[in-house]
């Protein structure tokens, strides 16, 4: 669960977590292509933070970059687990 408090306690730019999704209903669904996508949640300069998601074949970094911001409460807290404090602090 990502609370404020380890917000505070990472390093600006830190990653937080990583991880691969499905494309669909059942996961996070960007264009329901049923294809596998990379997720990178990243804190911020100051303690707030994101995530970005785009196809796997596309690398952290890349996503890091020029991947899409997650937008939605219920897949940001679907992907990252995170209390009321956290959540306010998400960076849309």
């Amino acid at each position: 669960m990502l609370t404020l408090q380890k917000l505070k306690d990472m390093k600006p730019h830190e990653i937080i977590d990583t991880g691969t999704v499905s494309d669909n209903h059942i996961g996070i669904n960007m264009s329901n292509s049923n294809e596998l996508l990379r997720w990178v949640a990243v804190r911020g300069g100051i303690h707030d933070w994101a995530i970005y998601i785009y196809f796997a074949f596309k690398d952290v970094e890349w996503i890091l970059r020029a991947g899409d911001k997650v937008h939605d409460k219920e897949n940001i807290q679907k992907l990252v687990p995170c209390d009321d404090e956290a959540f306010k602090l998400y960076r849309h």
